[in-house]
C-alpha cells in the first residue's frame, strides 16, 4: 500500500472485480468513490433499462466507508469494497425486496439470505436489487407492474430472465457481477442474451435460505459477471475454487449441437460451429448423440415446476391475495398447477431419475459437455412465439430447452459469450460438468474464454477426435 499518498477520489475505469480489488489495495482509489460510481450507473440503468428494482444508496455508502477504514488499517477482506447487484428474489436486510411482484411492494426483510451474508462478510457491497420476472417464474423479465427490463445491446429486445436485471446491469457496466437464481436457466439465459457470463453451481452447492423458492428441487443460486474471473471471485466465498494445477490439455469435451425438438438458429449454429472448430484445435472433442439422453426431460421439468411452484405459492398466500395482487401470467400458471395430479408429479420425478442416469452414462467417458446456451439470440420485447427453422413454439420453450435439463439433473453449468460476430446480438456457449466439479468447470470455462477471445492456448494441442 502506498502510505505516502492518499487514494484518489477519481475512479478509473475498472472492467473487472479483480482490477477494482488491485486498485483498492494499492490505494489508487477509494471504496467510496467506486461505490458512488456504481450507484450512479445503477440509477441510470434503473431509469433507462429497468435493470434495478431498488437501490440502497445510504447502506452502500456506509459499507464503502467501512471498507476504506479496513484498507487504511490493512484489514481488508477478500472482496472488500466491491459493488455487486443482488437479484430481487433474494432477501437483503433493510433493502426493499419485492420478488418482482406487486404483492410484496414495500417488503423489507429482517435478515440477509445466506448467500448475501456470505458475500457481505467477505467485504462485498450490494448497491441494490436487480430486476426479476415475477417470483422468477418467467424468462423475459417483463413486468406489467414495474415495466419490462430491456436488453442494453438492443432496447427493442429482452435481456432474458428471470435474472435479466443482473445481466442487463452487467452488460451496461453498472456492476461487474451479481447474484442470481437459476431454476431452468435463469442465470445462463440472460447471460447468453446479454453477452455476459452466468454460472450455476451443482445443486446444493450454495444455500437457498432467504431466497423465495420457485421449485425447491430445481432451484440453484448462481452468479453473473462480466468475465469468468468475476464469477469465480464470488464463488470463492462458498469454497468453490479453481484447481491449483493448470487445466488439463487432455480434457474430453462432448459436443451437443442440438436438443430436439428445438434446432439452433442459423446464426447461433454458425457461431457455435466456429467455436467448436477452434476448441478442437486444442482440446479433444467428440459428438454426443443428443436425441437419446434428452428425451422427455423438458416435459418432466415443466411438471415439476408447476407442482412445486403451486405448492410454494398456495402455502404462502391465500387465494384471494393471489387473485388480487399477483400478475396475470403467474395466476395463469397457478391455475394450470391445480390440474397437476400426484401421479403426474411421480411420473415427472421418474423421468427425472431416468434422465439423470442417462446423462451420467453419456458423460462417463467425457469431462464436459459443450452446447449452445440458447438456440436463438434475444427475442423482441412482447414476442410470444418464435420460429426457428421448421420449429415453432413459445419463447419460453425456445430459451429453456437447452438449459433446463441441467437443473433437472443438478449438474453445474456455465454460459460464456461466444466470439463477437460483426456487431450481431450475442449468443452463449454452455459448458456442463459432473456434479461436484464446480471449480474445475470454472477453470475450463476460463481457458475456453481465452480461446474464444484470442484463439491461443497456454497448453499444447491434443489430437483431435472426429467433431
Amino acid at each position: 500500500m502506498n502510505a505516502d499518498r492518499p487514494p484518489s477520489p477519481v475512479v478509473p475505469s475498472a472492467s473487472s472485480l479483480r482490477h477494482a480489488l488491485d486498485a483498492l489495495a494499492a490505494r489508487r482509489i477509494t471504496a467510496v468513490a467506486l461505490i458512488e460510481q456504481a450507484l450512479e450507473a445503477a440509477q441510470a440503468s434503473k431509469r433507462d433499462l429497468r435493470a434495478f428494482a431498488a437501490i440502497d444508496r445510504d447502506g452502500a455508502l456506509a459499507a464503502a466507508a467501512e471498507s476504506d477504514r479496513r484498507y487504511a488499517q490493512g484489514r481488508q477482506r477478500p472482496l472488500e469494497g466491491l459493488a455487486i447487484g443482488v437479484k430481487d428474489l433474494i432477501d437483503t436486510q433493510g433493502i426493499e425486496t419485492s420478488y418482482g411482484s406487486a404483492a410484496y411492494l414495500g417488503h423489507l426483510p429482517d435478515a440477509d439470505a445466506d448467500v448475501v451474508r456470505a458475500l457481505i462478510e467477505r467485504g462485498a457491497i450490494p448497491v441494490g436489487k436487480t430486476a426479476t420476472h415475477e417470483f422468477a417464474w418467467g424468462v423475459t423479465t417483463a413486468s406489467a407492474t414495474f415495466g419490462d427490463t430491456l436488453n442494453p445491446l438492443d432496447r427493442t429486445r429482452i435481456p432474458g430472465g428471470s435474472s435479466g436485471g443482473a445481466a442487463a446491469a452487467i452488460a451496461c457496466g453498472a456492476v461487474a457481477a451479481g447474484l442470481g437464481t437459476d431454476t431452468g436457466g435463469s442465470v445462463r439465459i440472460p447471460a447468453a442474451l446479454c453477452g455476459v457470463v452466468g454460472f450455476k453451481p451443482s445443486f446444493g452447492a450454495l444455500p437457498t435460505r432467504g431466497i423465495f423458492a420457485l421449485a425447491p428441487t430445481l432451484d440453484h443460486p448462481g452468479f453473473l459477471g462480466a468475465t469468468v474471473d468475476d464469477v469465480a471471485l464470488l464463488a470463492g466465498a462458498f469454497h468453490i475454487e479453481m484447481p491449483q494445477h493448470a487445466a488439463s490439455p487432455s480434457a474430453r469435451l462432448g459436443v451437443v449441437r442440438e436438443i430436439a425438438p428445438v434446432p439452433p438458429s442459423a446464426e447461433v449454429a454458425s457461431a457455435f460451429d466456429t467455436a467448436v472448430a477452434k476448441l478442437g484445435e486444442f482440446l479433444a472433442c467428440t459428438t454426443v448423440d443428443a436425441p437419446g439422453p434428452f428425451d422427455g426431460v423438458f416435459e418432466a421439468f415443466a411438471h415439476i415446476v408447476l407442482t412445486e411452484g403451486g405448492v410454494e405459492h398456495f402455502r404462502r398466500n391465500a387465494a384471494d391475495r393471489i387473485a388480487t395482487h399477483y400478475g396475470r401470467e403467474t395466476i395463469e400458471r397457478l391455475e394450470r398447477a391445480k390440474s397437476i395430479t400426484l401421479g403426474d408429479y411421480a411420473r415427472a420425478q421418474q423421468a427425472r431419475r431416468d434422465f439423470t442416469a442417462r446423462l451420467h452414462r453419456a458423460m462417463s467417458q467425457l469431462d464436459y459437455l459443450v452446447l449452445p446456451t440458447c438456440p436463438c439470440t434475444a427475442p423482441q420485447v412482447n414476442q410470444a412465439s418464435i420460429d426457428i427453422g421448421h420449429w415453432s413454439g413459445t419463447v419460453r420453450e425456445a430459451l429453456m430447452t437447452y438449459t433446463a435439463p441441467f437443473n433437472v439433473a443438478g449438474f453445474p453449468a456455465i454460459s460464456i459469450p461466444l466470439a463477437a460476430r460483426d456487431g450481431r446480438l450475442p449468443a452463449g456457449l454452455q459448458i456442463v460438468a459432473k456434479p461436484g466439479r464446480d471449480g474445475a468447470l470454472l477453470q475450463i470455462a476460463q481457458q475456453i474464454e481465452g480461446l474464444m477471445h484470442t484463439g491461443t492456448s497456454t497448453h499444447p494441442p491434443t489430437t483431435r477426435s472426429t467433431p
